[in-house]
């Protein structure tokens, strides 16, 4: 069998040891954040309101874009990755970058919104377990900003639809 058939993808590129990394971070953070919440007396909530879902949604959603996306964090993900275009409303399509394992399998995260949001989700359920009302004022700050978006999209829509 030769490396090629041995490989993950066709080329061989894929960082399959470099996710792997991620995934286990990823899992040790949630394991000492559940042993630190527990010593520390935090009492999970027995349900998540739909309004609270819907709000981390938002949320999520935001931070996502903002961490992924936004120009203004390029400086967070330059080292991992580089950019590709300018897209439109002030965001960057960004490309992978780097030949080791972990810094490939990082800026395959850093330039995916979808990826990102596990982390940023896991993170925003966190403090809403621990400091709900601190997490739902994040929230809502990052909601504000994706509904601001979305009446900055609807603006521009009815300039253009004027216009014409």
């Amino acid at each position: 069998m030769t490396a090629a058939e041995r490989s993950y993808d066709d080329e061989g590129t894929v960082p399959l040891g470099g996710y792997a990394v991620l995934a286990a971070t990823f899992a040790t953070g949630a394991a000492l954040f559940a042993v630190g919440a527990r010593r520390s007396g935090v009492r999970l909530p027995d349900q998540v309101p739909p309004w609270d879902v819907a709000l981390l949604g938002a949320a999520t959603f935001k931070a996502s874009r903002l961490l992924t996306k936004d120009k203004v964090t390029s400086f967070l993900r330059a080292p991992f990755t580089r950019r590709q275009a300018d897209t439109t409303a002030g965001e960057v399509m960004d490309e992978p970058r780097g030949d080791g394992v972990v810094r490939r399998a990082v800026g395959d995260l850093v330039s995916c919104p979808f990826c990102v949001s596990v982390w940023v989700a896991a993170t925003l359920a966190g403090g809403y377990a621990c400091a709900p009302r601190a997490a739902r004022l994040v929230c809502a700050g990052l909601g504000a900003v994706t509904v601001a978006d979305w009446l900055q999209y609807a603006w521009s829509l009815t300039e253009r639809k004027a216009e014409d």
